[in-house]
């Protein structure tokens, strides 16, 4: 993705089955889950690098011995600062309890972080200020043990102000008005009442208090609770929570909007946000580690018991498909897949747009994480290529000398490296004119490999915003005089914000929207404008599932070409010589690369859960006033 984007969040999370002695044994370290939680989440660092924290739970402490220990970074390399951090606190006290060194169950009381149950995070900052207080894994404190809630997640929800209103109503005071510490209250509220009802339960029994506690443990039913908080939540999540005495979960949402994986043996139960980082982590087999399915819970009990719950009953699947477009890493096997066949498909609009003259077309690739689409694409314009090589034999048949015969058979697709980032290069001046120039400079170009009768074709994953297209991409493209510039997102146009996780909150930061607005104007339909907002105006009184996205309208009287051709317009400068065309993929495209993940409501309007059409008609209404806010 040529602009900058943050997005998603990370999450990981261990639960190690056996006694740390056994760990100590096989691998030669008790630190073993430690060292685990460190690779998992440098290999999901792709999904957040604002934030990273980590947070373990150590199993039967005896009271006045600390059992849960975490630390968070909002450092310019978070997660190598993590576990710097753990590593240094670790060093201390073996340097001053030399006599623990070898002897397990000392360190386990001494040493910090020294764990059976791990939770990490990484994290993009889409929500408030991006200080350490904002980094998961948050925690709810106790002085009972099974009421210490710890939380992290891969998630937005789009009812926060209804969920927020609901713990008012219920006598709570929250300290902060987010999403995380919403949930968590909520969470921690049913999980309050659990333990309270089970105590008075286990009293009548005839129990002692002391009696009580390991029975509560025992007893205690997350899956329940689970379904009691989660019942009135709307939006994209994999919540993973830990509980003080050792139970743990992680929940999907309803829609499997975010992803989540895992990986259970008799030594460990592992989740995380990306199928190949438990594969190669811990070196197991793709058919060996399971998605999740949506809206249900992977619980482990302090026991060692695990379980996959129904928690919410599941709708129609919608996964993120821009986890398959952009977010994931491509080393997972489908995702590679998906990428390819989605710059397989659109090269017949590539062909069109170039008259299929390859032999004077140069086809790359920005930034570095379109290559797979680019693979995909160069397949396909080879199959083509050969096709044509055939073409020409057989219609030449015997008139063709053997000189001409090599001369059509040594036709090939010009591939070339014609962009590389200079990742060193930062836009630090926020003046725009300054800083406007730097961006300019933040690509370095290839010269000499483009001539003037050349089209130059570059694949991107996707335009969201489209900035670093006009003042940097395709400035820096013209420099090498091509003939022409064919821009080509392997993602359809993005529409709509996203409100699931993504952050794409403001419409007017689409160029689709932009370019949508701009044939309106050249239509003479602008009064389409104020109808589409009195309508979004009047749904402001009616309940999430009675709301429908009028926003729609908006791009109704136009087809996705008018709409790509006004893009093409407002991205190209006038100073640009060479012509410029930007094409996308087509949503029909995007479900038969990515069949199994529809999820497509930035693309289409059609979100799947009720909060999102009235966070589009939001995001519509503070367009119109001029307000610069979070639609949700």
């Amino acid at each position: 993705m040529s602009d900058a984007i943050k997005h998603e969040c990370g999450i990981a999370h261990i639960r190690l089955l056996k006694p740390l002695e056994y760990y100590k044994e096989k691998y030669g370290t008790a630190f073993y889950g430690i060292n685990k939680m460190y690779l998992i989440m440098e290999k999901q660092h792709n999904r957040g690098q604002d934030g990273a924290g980590f947070a373990s739970i150590k199993l039967d402490m005896n009271p006045g011995e600390r059992y849960i220990s975490r630390v968070r970074s909002v450092a310019q390399q978070p997660i190598q600062d993590v576990f710097e951090q753990i590593n240094q606190r670790i060093n201390d006290v073996l340097a001053k309890n030399p006599d623990c060194t070898n002897d397990i169950s000392k360190q386990k009381k001494m040493v910090p972080y020294l764990g059976e149950v791990m939770l990490g995070h990484v994290r993009y900052g889409t929500f408030g200020k991006n200080s350490v207080e904002s980094v998961h894994p948050f925690l709810r404190q106790n002085n009972w043990m099974h009421r210490n809630l710890i939380l992290a997640g891969n998630f937005n929800m789009t009812n926060v102000r209804q969920l927020f209103k609901n713990l008012v109503e219920i006598g709570q005071h929250p300290k902060e008005y987010t999403d995380t510490i919403t949930i968590m209250e909520r969470i921690g509220h049913f999980l309050d009442d659990a333990v309270s009802k089970l105590y008075k339960k286990l009293k009548k029994e005839g129990y002692t208090k002391m009696e009580c506690s390991p029975l509560i443990a025992e007893r205690l039913s997350l899956k329940k609770i689970l379904k009691k908080s989660a019942k009135n939540w709307d939006g994209g999540y994999a919540m993973a929570g830990m509980i003080g005495h050792g139970d743990s979960f992680v929940l999907r949402d309803p829609a499997g909007i975010r992803p989540a994986y895992y990986y259970m043996d008799d030594e460990v139960v592992v989740v995380a946000s990306e199928r190949p980082v438990i594969q190669t982590v811990f070196n197991v087999a793709y058919e060996s580690v399971h998605e999740l399915p949506p809206g249900h819970a992977i619980i482990t009990k302090k026991s060692g018991q695990t379980k996959i719950n129904k928690i919410l009953e599941p709708t129609e699947r919608k996964a993120c498909s821009f986890e398959r477009i952009y977010f994931s890493r491509g080393s997972d096997a489908e995702i590679y897949k998906e990428r390819k066949m989605l710059g397989k498909l659109i090269v017949p609009e590539v062909l069109k747009h170039i008259d299929n003259d390859i032999e004077n077309t140069v086809f790359s690739f920005i930034p570095n994480t379109a290559e797979t689409s680019f693979f995909g694409m160069v397949e396909s314009v080879e199959s083509f290529l050969n096709k044509t090589k055939t073409e020409k034999i057989l219609k030449g048949k015997r008139s063709l000398s053997a000189e001409k015969v090599t001369q059509i058979l040594s036709q090939h697709t010009r591939i070339e490296k014609i962009a590389i980032k200079d990742v060193k290069l930062r836009t630090f001046i926020t003046e725009d004119s300054s800083r406007d120039d730097l961006v300019a400079h933040v690509y370095d170009i290839t010269y000499g490999v483009i001539k003037k009768e050349d089209n130059l074709v570059i694949i991107d994953d996707s335009i969201v915003r489209g900035t670093t297209l006009k003042k940097s991409i395709l400035k820096m493209l013209d420099r090498l005089s091509p003939k022409k510039i064919v821009v080509v997102s392997s993602a359809p146009q993005i529409r709509y914000p996203d409100c699931y996780g993504i952050d794409m909150a403001n419409l007017e930061g689409l160029v689709a929207f932009r370019a949508a607005l701009a044939l309106l104007k050249d239509q003479n339909k602008i009064q389409l404008i104020e109808e589409v907002y009195a309508k979004c105006k009047a749904q402001a009184h009616l309940s999430d599932h009675e709301v429908k996205n009028f926003v729609k309208e908006i791009y109704a009287p136009f087809t996705a070409e008018q709409i790509s051709q006004k893009i093409s317009e407002l991205l190209s400068a006038e100073e640009i010589n060479a012509e410029v065309v930007i094409i996308f993929q087509t949503i029909e495209n995007l479900h038969k690369a990515c069949p199994d993940n529809l999820g497509d409501w930035y693309f289409t309007g059609n979100y799947p859960t009720d909060g999102g059409n009235r966070v589009v008609n939001q995001a519509f209404i503070n367009f119109y006033e001029g307000k610069n806010e979070r639609a949700y």
